[in-house]
């Protein structure tokens, strides 16, 4: 609009300039014709002037934008009846006006400034020309037209920008309240396999130690050790899973079948024995580091399961690798159960146990079975899919 009415002014002044140079009007319509330039720069349309209201609210025009408006107005309608030549510099005035007035005081100024058009056009024609009545109102209702349908993309727009703002919004909330609480369920299950379990070991030997102390305080002394290393162990476990790092066993390096033979090392006693079995020549290759923390993890719960319910004398651990996934079991010879009877969610810490194994097998993409009938033992497979072992080169 800026550039229309610059060049619309412009064209006016160099035609009149052309044919009216010597006339006594001269020096005025060129004194208003620069008044109105400057007024149009100084209060020209801006963003903020053709930002749409909030839906359903008619804007309020500032006072000093009404004063501006009217000045313009009024210069230009007084230049027009100078030197009607001025006319058609009404086509960016009808934005200023669209923009600053409210819609029905607007299309009335609006129709003003035509009629004033139509009029001097027909000062300038020798007769009467319908086109000259025609092509105004023509020209400003197209132009007003325009602008509606400007506005109301304008508004939609904003409507979507606020849809979109609003949407991003309730999405960042929605993260921050999933990751709580998958923030929750890791702690949950941290706990259960490690702090609980531990704890839950303890108080077996600590109890074992008072009924052997006055008997035999050499194996009171050893279920005692034997506890305050179980302390030891979950004092690091606690520090490295409120850090979300490895299993304590693992961080040795000495990877996930060695971190086994500690377990059934720490858990055998009390009357239960633990054996490992890696049906990989007796060393498993390297697996990634959430794989083998979840691993230790299902067995850490599953032979704390055994120990706490299931009155078994030996229990296996047997880890074995296969092409595309890697299997871990966990078989004891206690008294059994339904594993239809199993819980499909967490009930308190105590039935945190299994649920919180098939969570970390859904997170790995594996699968976690139980077989088991009363009085027949109990096995719990856990198979993870892992990438295939690399084969080496034929030489």
């Amino acid at each position: 609009m800026r550039v229309t009415f610059f060049v619309l002014i412009g064209t006016s002044m160099i035609r009149f300039v052309q044919r009216h140079t010597q006339e006594v009007r001269a020096p005025w319509v060129i004194a208003l014709a620069v008044l109105l330039a400057v007024l149009y720069v100084l209060g020209g349309p801006s963003t903020a002037a053709g930002t749409p209201p909030p839906r359903g609210r008619v804007p309020r025009p500032a006072a000093s934008r009404l004063v501006w408006l009217g000045l313009v107005v009024t210069v230009w309608a007084v230049l027009v009846l100078l030197a009607p030549s001025f006319a058609w510099v009404a086509v960016p005035l009808f934005y200023s006006v669209l923009r600053t007035l409210p819609p029905v005081a607007a299309y009335v100024l609006v129709a003003f400034l035509t009629l004033l058009v139509i009029f001097a056009q027909l000062t300038l024609a020798p007769r009467f020309n319908l086109d000259l009545v025609i092509g105004p109102a023509a020209v400003a209702a197209l132009s007003t037209a325009v602008f509606l349908h400007m506005q109301r993309q304008a508004a939609r727009q904003h409507a979507l920008i606020d849809d979109l703002v609003r949407t991003r919004r309730e999405l960042a909330a929605t993260e921050r309240r999933e990751g709580t609480l998958a923030e929750r369920q890791r702690l949950s299950m941290e706990i259960h396999d490690t702090l609980a379990q531990g704890l839950s070991s303890q108080q077996m030997l600590l109890q074992a130690a008072e009924r052997t102390w006055d008997t035999d305080q050499a194996k009171a002394r050893g279920h005692v050790r034997a506890a305050v290393s179980i302390a030891e162990l979950n004092l690091a476990e606690a520090r490295r899973f409120v850090h979300d790092l490895a299993p304590a066993d693992l961080a040795h390096g000495g990877g996930l079948d060695a971190a086994l033979h500690a377990l059934a090392e720490r858990e055998s006693g009390a009357g239960l024995t633990v054996r490992v079995h890696i049906d990989a020549g007796g060393r498993i290759a390297p697996l990634p580091e959430r794989v083998e923390s979840a691993l230790l993890r299902i067995a850490q719960g599953a032979l704390a399961n055994v120990r706490e319910h299931s009155g078994a004398t030996t229990a296996g651990l047997t880890l074995t690798r296969l092409d595309d996934q890697v299997v871990l079991d966990v078989a004891d010879n206690g008294r059994g159960f339904d594993p239809e009877a199993l819980p499909d969610a967490p009930s308190g810490l105590r039935g945190h146990g299994v649920p919180a194994m098939r969570a970390r097998m859904r997170q790995l993409g594996g699968t976690l079975t139980i077989e088991s009938s009363p009085g027949e033992g109990a096995v719990l497979t856990a198979a993870v899919p892992v990438p295939p072992e690399p084969v080496p080169p034929v030489r």
